[in-house]
């Protein structure tokens, strides 16, 4: 088993701090997205679609996409412990603040960083390069789109120590990502969320968050 990351990328720090919380380690290897080695073989074939990290099992298959990666490793191999839960309904729950999370924020502002910062300027779609034009409209909706997720979590906060009460979980993980992405941007969170800057303020003291 073998992971390919790109540790400056979010999605690969995501991975990062699964591994770090649950104390796993395993064999990894750096691709240089900057320079497109994604493009390249044997990567290229071993993950058309691009994009970082990918996991590589040991009968030769391939896993992508973040979160993917982390539950494949919890639930085969590292189940303790548990940041997708451990009853049907610990799943469940821990599985809709991470949707809500990825969709109202992570990726809107993923799309900002995209149409905002000049190295990105060719490649606004991850896993690709091309012609696609960089649009301001998409930096400000996703600035407006996060303000929008914080306005409605921030009530839900004010009783939870992390977003699905008081066991962190891999939904804590994407909401680290979250703010890693807001100042990455320069995108200020207002002080009417107090509660949200308190739970980043939680997860910025924690372990696995450390020096990345």
């Amino acid at each position: 088993m073998k992971l390919y990351t790109f540790s400056l990328a979010p999605n690969g720090q995501r991975v990062t701090a699964f591994l770090k919380e649950k104390n796993i380690s395993i064999e990894s290897q750096e691709i240089n997205v900057r320079e497109g080695e994604q493009f390249k073989e044997p990567f290229q074939s071993m993950n058309p679609f691009n994009c970082i990290p990918f996991l590589k099992l040991s009968d030769g298959s391939i896993i992508s996409e973040s979160v993917s990666i982390c539950k494949y490793l919890e639930e085969e191999l590292y189940p303790n412990p548990s940041l997708f839960g451990s009853t049907p309904k610990e799943k469940a729950y821990i599985d809709m603040w991470n949707r809500r999370l990825e969709l109202d924020a992570l990726s809107p502002l993923g799309y900002a960083a995209r149409n905002k910062v000049a190295f990105f300027a060719d490649r606004v779609l991850a896993g690709t390069r091309n012609d696609i034009k960089q649009s301001q409209d998409i930096v400000e909706r996703g600035k407006q789109m996060a303000d929008l997720l914080f306005n409605r979590i921030n009530p839900h906060l004010e009783k939870n120590k992390f977003i699905c009460g008081e066991k962190f979980s891999i939904a804590d993980i994407t909401g680290h990502s979250i703010f890693v992405t807001c100042e990455r941007l320069k995108f200020e969170i207002s002080d009417n969320f107090q509660n949200v800057l308190k739970w980043k303020s939680t997860l910025d003291k924690r372990e696995c968050f450390k020096n990345e």
